[in-house]
């Protein structure tokens, strides 16, 4: 007889035996749930006093037959004496199935989809010695909610044709990344790369300093906790020593509590002004920066990269008009410590997203800058666009399969020239696969949406990068580790011939 078929006989045996035993009992269980918002319940749970005597008497029958006690042979010993040498050791042991099972008991009893573990002290809660035994958490849930109306809806699609003008202003942006630096010695000009010294100060005391930083000149500064509006404006025509005083808010949510929201004087005294020089398509070049047989094909990669970007931007303003639709009753409250510990989840897989749409990581990092100056407002919406999402997904029965994470994976890897296997491992290491099984799911249930949709097609021209940003948090608190797109800024996006 082979393996395989002794095998595949043990597996039925263990599947005969599975079904011959008898079914466990219920628990006889008393609920009560409070509901203190939408999204939280206080649940205390009663269980009757036969239950624990039951599960007592269980584990020592159990335990009785092999229990070694002093001067008796295994099995031997007398009940009451088992009883009190292991008490401590079963009533622990019980105490631990009675709230497995009640727990799966209620799960399978009352309609609440729990988004988080139950939040109680195992420690505190004690197995009586007579009477019932008693004991409460709080655990968050999905809100109840009627699913509004996702089909028929009416939907803008943004379309465009790429020209050559457009591909080669996008390759002239890319091969700036491997252009030299040289000083020169005139007034800013827009995208110019000015090296800068950043001091915010308020009421007269400097609260933070960013030294020597190198940006390049654009009509918006994103920052991590601060937008710099008109940063152009500020410096065009200004030369290496000059220094330039201005004013600047703090983002209403940004981490430091004793700065939100308030206006500090942000100096910018430049030290040092470059352009960069485009490199010759050289056959060495080309070679170097992606294994490039010739320009054209190279062109060919760059328009690809765009198709790929508009393809992203279509299914976010198509995302956007879906979930304004469906989300417009959904008024109920989320709870500040839900939300705080969601802002980071919500700004990886964003991150994910961007990712595997092939954006660069300046593109990415001025994303994380905005998801971060809003973290609260964008989270909230984010979770409720989730939960119907999700809600639409198990009506459906849409569910993540194999492929589906593969799919996203090599995307990321070829974005961030990793090998699929090395990408894998990091979400893996850092528990993003929950993160990206969600994002799965919503691009599926938006998928479904789009299948009954009716669609307008409008006119969406490439738009120019108006914002630079940095990671310097002006408030001066410590900048809390962000997700990085882990993409140097040497490489290229449209790079081939991948390892693996």
């Amino acid at each position: 007889m082979s393996t395989t078929e002794v095998e595949d006989r043990e597996d039925e045996s263990a599947q005969q035996a599975e079904a011959q035993e008898p079914e466990k009992p219920r628990l006889s269980l008393e609920v009560k749930i409070d509901k203190p918002s939408s999204c939280q319940r206080h649940v205390i749970v009663t269980i009757a006093k036969d239950d624990v005597q039951r599960y007592l008497k269980t584990s020592y029958d159990e335990l009785a037959p092999k229990a070694e006690v002093r001067g008796f042979r295994p099995g031997h010993a007398p009940r009451k004496l088992i009883e009190r040498q292991f008490k401590e050791h079963v009533e622990g042991q019980v105490k631990g199935k009675l709230l497995m099972d009640s727990l799966t008991q209620m799960g399978d009893d009352h309609e609440f989809t729990a988004i988080s573990e139950p939040d109680f002290d195992i420690n505190s809660i004690q197995l009586p010695e007579d009477g019932p035994m008693v004991f409460e958490f709080d655990i968050e849930v999905r809100p109840e909610f009627d699913l509004p109306t996702w089909k028929g809806l009416m939907l803008e699609r943004p379309i465009h044709e790429y020209t050559e003008d457009d591909v080669e202003d996008r390759l002239s942006e890319l091969l700036a990344r491997y252009g030299k630096l040289e000083k020169v010695e005139r007034p800013i000009q827009m995208g110019d790369f000015v090296t800068i010294t950043l001091r915010a100060r308020h009421n007269g005391e400097q609260i933070s300093q960013l030294t020597e930083e190198t940006i390049q000149l654009r009509p918006t500064l994103s920052l991590s906790d601060a937008k710099l509006e008109g940063f152009d404006k500020l410096l065009v025509g200004k030369t290496v020593g000059d220094t330039v005083e201005t004013k600047i808010t703090i983002a209403p949510e940004a981490e430091s509590e004793k700065y939100r929201g308030q206006e500090v004087d942000l100096s910018l005294e430049i030290a040092a002004v470059e352009e960069r020089k485009r490199p010759e398509m050289t056959k060495e070049f080309l070679e170097r920066i992606g294994g490039f047989d010739s320009e054209d094909e190279l062109k060919a990669e760059v328009r690809k990269e765009l198709e790929r970007q508009l393809k992203y931007f279509q299914q976010k303003r198509v995302r956007q008009q879906i979930t304004s639709s469906l989300t417009v009753t959904a008024t109920w409250d989320l709870p500040q410590d839900m939300l705080r510990r969601q802002a980071r989840r919500e700004m990886e897989r964003a991150v994910m997203e961007l990712q595997s749409a092939g954006f660069a990581e300046e593109q990415i990092r001025a994303y994380r800058n905005d998801l971060q100056q809003n973290a609260m407002a964008s989270t909230a919406k984010a979770l409720k666009e989730h939960f119907i999402l999700e809600r639409i997904a198990e009506e459906e029965k849409i569910e993540a399969q194999p492929e589906d994470y593969d799919t996203e994976i090599e995307q990321m890897a070829e974005q961030s020239d990793e090998s699929p296997r090395r990408v894998r491992a990091r979400l893996e290491k850092r528990g993003l696969m929950d993160s990206l099984r969600n994002q799965i799911i919503e691009r599926k249930a938006i998928e479904q949406i789009q299948a009954h949709a009716e669609f307008r097609d409008v006119p969406n021209p490439p738009a120019k990068e108006q914002v630079v940003a940095v990671n310097y948090v002006v408030a001066g608190a410590s900048a809390e580790s962000i997700p990085s797109a882990e993409h140097d800024e040497g490489d290229s996006p449209t790079q081939k011939g991948k390892p693996e």
